[in-house]
């Protein structure tokens, strides 16, 4: 009889070593069938359309990475982007943007139009932004456009802008009337203390790169993938 129940334990004790084996080979195979599938997916498209903002921004490989650990699928990030330039560029650039075909457009064009030596005025810029939008709308109805405001100006680059606020609220009507998306980091940015501030963006436009990927970019991924990333 103890012979019997000896048996039975090790019998037990066999199915369950089986059992455990069996359940960690299923998560090793789910893992890579999961992995395997996301390499195999094409790369999610953005294309950033702006200014120096963007031009010379730097956030744009934090976004690719952290956006393609999110969604588990790569992540490309071309830029159509010149520093100095205005809206009325942007217009004669749309074929670039639409060439690439990308699958998330994210715009930000204020930022010059804003300048005063540059006489885009504010009923102009209003105007292009929309000319813009309606051309991606119709020529690229599957994209997904995020308008945006970056960083706020101090210094000489605040003061030859004494209007900036009123161009954001410009192209954020203009987006949200088309039942588009906008995104404003500059409440993030006004978090920093002054101090902390001046330092992130020493120029008064310009963040650095590195503070940049790490204010713009995580918001970015947030808005793109939605709250429950990874998930």
């Amino acid at each position: 009889m103890i012979y019997l129940r000896l048996w039975r334990a090790v019998q037990t004790e066999r199915r369950l070593v089986c059992e455990l084996i069996l359940f960690f080979a299923c998560l090793v195979i789910f893992s890579m069938t999961r992995a395997t599938f996301a390499e195999s997916l094409p790369p999610l498209k953005i294309v950033a359309f702006g200014t120096s903002l963007t031009a010379r921004g730097g956030w744009q490989p934090a976004l690719e990475t952290g956006l393609s650990a999110c969604l588990q699928r790569p992540v490309k990030v071309e830029s159509v982007a010149k520093s100095g330039e205005t809206s009325l560029w942007a217009l004669t650039q749309i074929d670039r943007v639409v060439a690439a075909q990308p699958d998330i457009i994210l715009i930000e064009l204020y930022a010059n139009d804003a300048t005063l030596h540059r006489f885009v005025s504010l009923a102009q810029s209003r105007k292009n932004i929309g000319d813009i939008l309606d051309q991606f709308r119709q020529r690229l109805p599957q994209a997904r456009i995020i308008v945006m405001a970056m960083n706020p100006f101090s210094g000489l680059r605040g003061l030859i802008r004494p209007f900036a606020d009123s161009y954001v609220s410009a192209h954020q009507a203009e987006a949200e009337k088309r039942g588009l998306e906008f995104v404003d980091h500059r409440p993030h940015w006004e978090r920093l203390t002054p101090d902390d501030l001046a330092a992130a963006i020493p120029d008064g436009a310009h963040p650095l790169p590195d503070m940049a990927s790490k204010i713009i970019a995580p918001e970015l991924v947030k808005r793109i993938a939605g709250n429950n990333c990874g998930e």
